[in-house]
C-alpha cells in the first residue's frame, strides 16, 4: 500500500508541475503578445538570411513562418540521417517511446530542416514505427499469460486521454516561447529517464533470482529420477498441458469492440481536426470544434475508468495481482495521458517517453507496456500527421523516405529485441533501451535547445509568447 501511495505523490506532483507550467503559458501570452509586433520587425531581417542551404520550395505557413526545406538529392546528410534514423527507429519501436527523441535533432542539425518542420516529419517517422510495430505484434500473445500481447483495456483508458492532448500540443507549439519548451523538454526527459532505469535495475534484480531458482530446480531435478521398475503396469501418464502459443490468428487476438471504440474516437476526433483548419482561427466555429473533442475523448476514457473503478473491468495483464483502482489513481492516469500528448504535440515527441514509464510503474510487463504504448501511439500520431500535412507543415518526398525508413527499422527492431529476451531470458532488456532512447533524447534536445536559447539572448531577439488567434 506504501508503493502505491508514494508512486501515486510522485505521478500526482509531475502532473502539478506541468498543469502550473501551462498556467503560467497562459497567463503570459495575454501579458507579452503586445511586444510581440516590435520585437518581429526588428528581427526579420536576421531572419532572412538563407544562409548556404539549397532549399526546394518553402511555402509559408498559415501565420507566415517560413519553413525551411533542404533539396532532395542523395548526399551524406540523407545517408547519416537514414543511419540515424534507423537507430532510433528501433530502440524506439522496442522501448515503446517511438524515437522521436532522435529524429527531431537528427532532422533539424544533420538533414537541415527548420524546427517546426523538424516536429512534423518527426511525426511522420513515429507514426511509421507505430503502426509497423502495432502490425507486427497484432499475432503476438502475453509472455506469460494466455491474452494478447496489447492490453486493450490499458489503451482503452489511454488512448482517448492521448489523442486529445495531442492535439492541445499542437495548438501550444504556436503559442508557448522556446525557452520554456526547452526547460519542460530537460526536466521531464530526465525524470522519465531516471525512473525507467530505476524500473529497469529492479526487474533485472527479480529476473536473477528468478533464473537462480530455474537453474536450482533444474538441478535437482535431474538428481531425482524415477526407476522404470517402480512404476506398475496399470499406471498411466499425467497429461501434460499444450504449451502455451507465443503467436495465434489475429482475428483471435484482437478485442474487437475494444479496438471499435478506439477506431471510433480516433475518427471523430480527426474529422472536428480536418474541419477545424478550414475555419477561420478563433472563430465561434473553429473554438467548438475544438472543444468538442473534449466530450468525445472524455466519454470513452470515462466508461473505461468508471468500469475499472467499479470492477466490472480488469487490466488482464496485471495477471492475478487484483488491483482495488481509486478515483483519484485514474483520475490522475487520465491526466497523465493528455500530459503526454500534450508534450508529443508540442515537442514532435510521441507520448510514449510517459506512457511506456507509467504502464511499468503499474507493473505491466515490459514487453506489454511497450506493444500497447505503441499501440496506443498509432492513433495519436496518424492524427497529427494529418494536422501537420493542412498546415503544410513537412515535403511529402521525405516524409515518405524517412517514414519507410522508421517502418523497415522498427520490424528489425522488434525481431531482433525478441530474439535476445529468449536467449537471455531477460525482459528488462526493454526498459533499459527506453531509459537509455529518453537519456539520449534529453541529451540531444536539451543541448539543441540550450545553444539556441543562448544564441538568442546573445542577439537580443524576442523570446516571449505567441497568440494562437494570429495564426490566421
Amino acid at each position: 500500500m506504501s508503493g502505491v501511495g508514494s508512486e501515486w505523490c510522485q505521478w500526482r506532483l509531475l502532473a502539478a508541475s506541468f498543469i502550473g507550467l501551462l498556467v503560467v503559458a497562459s497567463l503570459s501570452v495575454s501579458v507579452q503578445s503586445s511586444l510581440k509586433h516590435e520585437a518581429t520587425t526588428e528581427s526579420k531581417n536576421d531572419q532572412a538570411d538563407p544562409n548556404n542551404v539549397i532549399k526546394i520550395s518553402s511555402p509559408k505557413s498559415r501565420s507566415g513562418y517560413k519553413h525551411v526545406w533542404p533539396d532532395i538529392k542523395f548526399g551524406w546528410k540523407i545517408v547519416v540521417g537514414a543511419i540515424i534514423g534507423f537507430f532510433g527507429a528501433a530502440c524506439g519501436s522496442v522501448g515503446g517511446d517511438g524515437g522521436g527523441g532522435i529524429f527531431l535533432p537528427m532532422l533539424n542539425l544533420i538533414v537541415g530542416f527548420d524546427a517546426k518542420s523538424s516536429i512534423a516529419l518527426s511525426r511522420c517517422m513515429i507514426t511509421g514505427v507505430a503502426a509497423s510495430t502495432f502490425v507486427y505484434n497484432l499475432r503476438l500473445r502475453h509472455p506469460t499469460l494466455d491474452i494478447p500481447i496489447i492490453d486493450y483495456d490499458l489503451a482503452l483508458l489511454f488512448q482517448p486521454m492521448l489523442v486529445l492532448g495531442i492535439s492541445i500540443g499542437i495548438a501550444f507549439n504556436v503559442i508557448f516561447a522556446d525557452w520554456m519548451i526547452t526547460i519542460l523538454l530537460i526536466v521531464l526527459l530526465i525524470v522519465m529517464s531516471t525512473k525507467a532505469f530505476l524500473k529497469g535495475v529492479e526487474s533485472w534484480k527479480k529476473e536473477t533470482i528468478t533464473k537462480r531458482e530455474a537453474a536450482r530446480c533444474l538441478q535437482l531435478n535431474e538428481e531425482f529420477k524415477f526407476e522404470p521398475e517402480s512404476l506398475s503396469n496399470d499406471t498411466t501418464p499425467e497429461k501434460t498441458e499444450e504449451p502455451r502459443k507465443s503467436e495465434v490468428s489475429i482475428m483471435q487476438n484482437i478485442y474487437w469492440k475494444e479496438l471499435g471504440l478506439l477506431v471510433a474516437v480516433w475518427a471523430v476526433v480527426l474529422a472536428l481536426q480536418i474541419a477545424k483548419n478550414y475555419e477561420v482561427t478563433c472563430s465561434v466555429v473553429y473554438w467548438v470544434l475544438n472543444f468538442l473533442q473534449i466530450p468525445v475523448a472524455g466519454a470513452v476514457s470515462a466508461y473505461e475508468a468508471i468500469a475499472l473503478y467499479k470492477g466490472r473491468r480488469k487490466i488482464a495483464s496485471k495477471g492475478d495481482a487484483r488491483t482495488k483502482w481509486r478515483a483519484h489513481q485514474l483520475v490522475l492516469y487520465c491526466a497523465c495521458g493528455i500530459m503526454a500528448g500534450v508534450v508529443g504535440g508540442l515537442l514532435g515527441l510521441g507520448g510514449g517517453f510517459i506512457l511506456s514509464p507509467l504502464f511499468l510503474e503499474l507493473g505491466i510487463h515490459p514487453q506489454v507496456s511497450s506493444a500497447t504504448a505503441i499501440f496506443v501511439m498509432t492513433f495519436a500520431s496518424s492524427i497529427s500527421i494529418v494536422e501537420y500535412y493542412l498546415l503544410k507543415g513537412f515535403p511529402l518526398p521525405y516524409a515518405i523516405y524517412f517514414f519507410a525508413v522508421a517502418t523497415i527499422a522498427a520490424i528489425v527492431g522488434q525481431y531482433v529485441v525478441r530474439k535476445l529476451i529468449n536467449i537471455f531470458a531477460r525482459a528488462s532488456i526493454i526498459i533499459f533501451t527506453l531509459s537509455f532512447t529518453i537519456f539520449v533524447s534529453a541529451l540531444t534536445l536539451g543541448g539543441v535547445g540550450l545553444a539556441k536559447m543562448i544564441k538568442r539572448i546573445e542577439h537580443k531577439e524576442y523570446m516571449g509568447f505567441d497568440s494562437i488567434c494570429s495564426y490566421t
